[in-house]
């Protein structure tokens, strides 16, 4: 089978490659599936230079839908040919962009939700799901979700939305908006943010969630809420906290659980998250530029088969 992978860290666009390898074999409780579509995230490139070192070669691609075709060890509930999605393990020399893959946690796709759309899932709703826990959402909590053009921020909103809290999203035009249509009132970036996040909300906001933690922002999403610890941001690991924000527990359990929840919400139309491009697997490097270079606005696919 074809896989993506690489050899040796280092940046994501000289190390990885495009190899045939044999197909991985389920260990118990594992299914192996024919991949379909994967969706691509910022941690494969983290992945590639050096987050979670491990043995190598490592496979990328952490997002996945397809069919199932083979059953490890004491697998039940699931049957060969059963469309899935799910988040594809990292730690293997294969992962989720490869013409099959093994997943350890699955949710059937429901009909109505085409490949695409279910890879695009995953690590966004897991992500805003745990960070919202995290920030101690509440209905009638007035919340600023900074970053909202970005998959996880996107979710996020639709997500506090539903949670029934008041929500402000600062974001460029690209899905201004679709996010208004989805319940938020929404801002842009730059200078002035604050002031207008405060003239909707008629003063501070109760919560603010970071969905965008790359942009250096924080001072002043700090000026959006009463305290600093109003404020979750997913800052990456390793992180100091000078400035008294929340950056959630490391022992945090992971939220797989809402995948299902929020693909079933997704068949029926109530939920989405952006999907910016599609590729073929070929094409694999055009699709980690678009995404390396942060204007991605959207979540990219690769088309496996």
């Amino acid at each position: 089978m074809r896989t993506l992978r690489f050899h040796e860290f280092g940046a994501p666009l000289d190390v990885l490659r495009l190899e045939d390898t044999a197909p991985p074999t389920p260990g118990p409780g594992q299914i192996r599936v024919v991949v379909q579509t994967c969706g691509l995230t910022p941690a494969d490139w983290a992945l590639c230079d050096g987050l979670f070192p491990g043995d190598l070669p490592r496979g990328i691609g952490l997002e996945v839908s397809g069919t199932v075709d083979a059953l490890g060890d004491g697998v039940t509930g699931v049957e060969i040919g059963e469309p899935v999605l799910g988040p594809a393990p990292f730690t293997g020399p294969t992962a989720g962009a490869s013409e099959q893959a093994l997943l350890d946690i699955w949710f059937p796709r429901p009909p109505g939700l085409d490949p695409t759309a279910a890879a695009a899932l995953p690590m966004a709703v897991e992500t805003a799901c745990r960070g919202l826990e995290q920030l101690g959402i509440r209905t009638g909590d007035s919340v600023l979700i900074h970053g909202a053009g970005t998959t996880v921020g996107y979710a996020a909103v639709q997500m506090a939305v539903r949670h029934g809290a008041r929500v402000i999203a600062t974001a460029g035009k690209t899905y201004a908006d679709a996010l208004r249509a989805a319940g938020a009132e929404v801002t842009g970036y730059g200078d002035g943010m604050v002031e207008r996040v405060r003239t909707l909300a008629g003063g501070a906001v109760d919560l603010t969630l970071d969905a965008a933690p790359f942009s250096n922002v924080l001072p002043d999403l700090i000026r959006t809420v009463e305290a600093p610890a109003h404020v979750f941001s997913f800052a990456p690991p390793g992180s100091t906290n000078e400035l008294g924000i929340n950056l959630g527990r490391p022992d945090a359990p992971l939220r797989h659980e809402a995948i299902g929840e929020y693909a079933q919400l997704a068949s029926e139309g109530r939920f989405s998250v952006p999907v910016a491009g599609t590729f073929a697997l070929e094409d694999w490097r055009t699709a980690a530029a678009a995404s390396l270079s942060g204007h991605a606005h959207g979540k990219l696919v690769l088309q496996i088969s």
